[in-house]
């Protein structure tokens, strides 16, 4: 049996306007039940006493929109019912929707997974409804704008049409090798077969920018004991986040805070301070965490103090490279701390404390962040899942070009298109659709 299901689309708690939607066969006679009345004409928005079926009680003054199949966001009858935001409302509503036969609350991300049952999405839609709704800052909202619009699922099929026409001329040669048919068909796919693969090959090569986009890019502040990365780390967030104190090692784990640098997502990382004699075994494993977060940091941010010139720390200086921001904190306590450079990079001039060049060091941060994170124009991959199927289209594809026979060219071909096709839910996808949908809100 197939329920009609129904939630709060909205997030809970005291508001203006709260949403219930409804989605099924008998969201029509849901609706019908709350009002007492016949159904609103689809598509047009009527104010309706709602009233408890069983009691005849009111329960809100509501707005109510009636959506019929498939002209709806499931593809199904769809209600939607615009209530006074209070949580008493929410809950009579809710309590009156649960006692209707063939009505059940629905699970996280079921109206997305019907709609893209109901062929209204394709998977990378379906995905990026999720992204749109966990987007933090603006970059994370076009990307997510972008794939739902279907740019991504756009060219994933452009790209399996081409290889459907590929493998015609293939299996035409296989069936047909009596046939009149020009010499070599099979062999006029390949240039096309071979352009797929290096314009995958392309794709695939973007330094992980959607991924990164929607995860955030890992900024490592680095540096010696008292250096200064906490207090730059709370300037940074503009409140207190990590523990401050003269004491060396207070730092003991990695401390994050996320970040909207210029309208990217960046998760900044405090660490524990660098030095070769740990205080206690806790220290030393806060050492070895803040030199693994340094290698697999996209940035760092390798901080110096000021108050210690001319030594600069080795552990530090050892971090430095072509992804590194220079900072010399403390300026407000030293003298003379202009025109330092380490291994080949300028140091900026900070002090926490008072706030002096912070804002050079946000525009170099949100400068490294553009770099890695800003859209090329060609739609960006967004998920693990669908790197991974194009590197198994890939790789058939190259295979398929080395194929001595047909028979062997057809058949990684048509698993290059299978690959394909999982991207977007065209082919192969049941398995998957539990693993997709279950981190969705529950509502959408």
């Amino acid at each position: 049996m197939i329920h009609t299901i129904f939630a709060l689309a909205t997030a809970p708690g005291r508001a203006g306007v709260a949403v219930v939607r409804i989605s099924g066969l008998a969201s029509g006679d849901a609706l019908a039940a709350l009002t007492g009345k016949a159904l609103p004409r689809p598509r047009e928005a009527k104010l309706v006493k709602l009233r408890d079926p069983k009691s005849g009680e009111v329960l809100d003054d509501a707005l109510v929109l009636y959506f019929t199949a498939p002209r709806s966001f499931t593809g199904e009858d769809v209600v939607e019912l615009h209530l006074h935001g209070g949580r008493a409302v929410v809950a009579g509503v809710v309590e009156a929707l649960g006692a209707l036969p063939g009505l059940r609350v629905a699970e996280p991300g079921e109206f997305t997974r019907r709609a893209f049952e109901n062929g209204k999405l394709d998977l990378t839609e379906a995905e990026a409804v999720a992204d749109l709704v966990d987007a933090e800052t603006s970059a994370q909202r076009r990307q997510a704008l972008r794939q739902m619009e279907g740019a991504l699922g756009t060219l994933y099929d452009g790209w399996r049409e081409r290889l459907t026409r590929s493998l015609a001329h293939i299996e035409a040669d296989i069936d047909f090798p009596d046939e009149d048919l020009p010499s070599s068909v099979s062999d006029a796919a390949r240039p096309v077969l071979a352009t797929l693969a290096a314009e995958i090959d392309t794709h695939l090569d973007d330094n992980g920018r959607g991924e990164r986009l929607r995860e955030g890019l890992h900024i490592a502040i680095v540096g010696a004991p008292n250096a200064g990365k906490s207090s730059l780390l709370n300037a940074l967030a503009r409140r207190d986040a990590a523990i401050v104190s003269a004491r060396a090692g207070t730092t003991r784990d990695v401390i994050e805070v996320h970040l909207d640098l210029g309208g990217y997502p960046v998760v900044l990382a405090d660490t524990a301070g660098l030095r070769e004699a740990a205080a206690d075994e806790v220290e030393e494993e806060g050492i070895r965490r803040a030199r693994d977060r340094a290698a697999h940091a996209d940035v760092k941010v390798a901080v110096f103090d000021a108050t210690a010139l001319p030594a600069l720390d080795a552990a530090t200086v050892a971090l430095v490279d072509g992804d590194t921001v220079v900072v010399l904190n403390k300026t407000d306590l030293a003298s003379d701390h202009g025109g330092i450079v380490v291994v080949g990079q300028g140091a900026l001039s900070v002090s926490a404390r008072t706030g002096a060049g912070l804002a050079d060091l946000e525009k170099r941060l949100t400068a490294f962040a553009a770099d890695r994170l800003a859209s090329s124009g060609v739609p960006a991959l967004t998920r693990a899942r669908h790197r991974s199927a194009l590197e198994e289209c890939r790789d058939a594809l190259r295979r398929a070009l080395d194929a001595p026979l047909p028979e062997l060219m057809a058949e990684d071909v048509r698993l290059a298109s299978r690959a394909l096709g999982r991207i977007t839910g065209r082919v192969d996808v049941e398995d998957l659709l539990d693993v997709i949908f279950r981190d969705f809100c529950i509502g959408k």
